[in-house]
């Protein structure tokens, strides 16, 4: 299998040799820009796998960067690596198209299981399988039945149709805006969200207090965990 190809975009010259180090370390491709016009003129020329992206860039800012590639139509995953820890700015990276958010200073193996959860994601997503598991939890996306420990769970339309909606983006983050104009059609009370959820853990978590499947990203939304 070819080596899955990583572009970094960052002006922090030691914090792109110290990305650049650890995943070649871990097998990937390994390119680099320093600002955001290299970034689309690189993503264009290249086709990278994945985008690691920074904020606070030079020219372009990172958020015009993501608005900019998926307005054009590209998918490519995008983590975002800011220094910016606050929950607007990362609600705003994820409402236009990031996959991930990994705040500055970071833990390497933290970083590497968010790029393996998103390039994961994208084969998925290549692959349409008709059946998810993580686990000891199947989805069934064609018969809408929802299996654990492989006993079937009955699940309400809205707890069904947000699992759904996990299901097809597991391991990327979804924010509460997201699931809501998704699942309600448009805005709604962020407390219904949390309801729902509540419930559909109650039906697939063995523990709800300490659920392994549907975790929190905390004022954000949430993201379905990926075996």
């Amino acid at each position: 299998m070819t080596a899955a190809t990583i572009l970094i975009v960052d002006d922090e010259p030691p914090i792109r040799r110290l990305l650049r180090t650890s995943l070649a370390s871990q097998g990937f491709q390994v390119i680099e820009t320093a600002d955001g016009r290299s970034a689309l003129a690189e993503i264009e020329r290249s086709c990278p796998d994945l985008v690691v992206l920074d904020l606070g860039l030079p020219d372009l800012d990172g958020l015009e960067v993501i608005r900019l590639l998926r307005a054009d139509g590209n998918v490519v995953p995008i983590l975002v690596l800011s220094s910016r820890s606050d929950e607007k700015g990362k609600v705003e990276a994820l409402d236009l198209g990031a996959d991930d958010y990994v705040t500055k200073p970071f833990g390497t193996a933290e970083l590497f299981a968010r790029i393996r959860a998103a390039l994961r994601h994208r084969l998925q997503q290549q692959g349409e399988q008709p059946i998810f598991r993580s686990s000891d939890l199947e989805v069934d996306l064609v018969h809408r039945i929802v299996r654990v420990r492989g006993g079937e769970v009955k699940l309400t339309p809205k707890e069904y149709d947000i699992l759904r909606m996990l299901v097809a983006h597991a391991g990327k983050v979804l924010t509460h805006r997201m699931l809501m104009s998704e699942v309600w059609g448009g805005e709604t009370d962020v407390q219904y969200l949390r309801i729902y959820v509540r419930q559909l853990r109650q039906k697939i978590e063995i523990n709800p207090e300490r659920p392994q499947y549907i975790l929190t990203e905390t004022g954000i939304g949430y993201r379905l965990r990926m075996e």
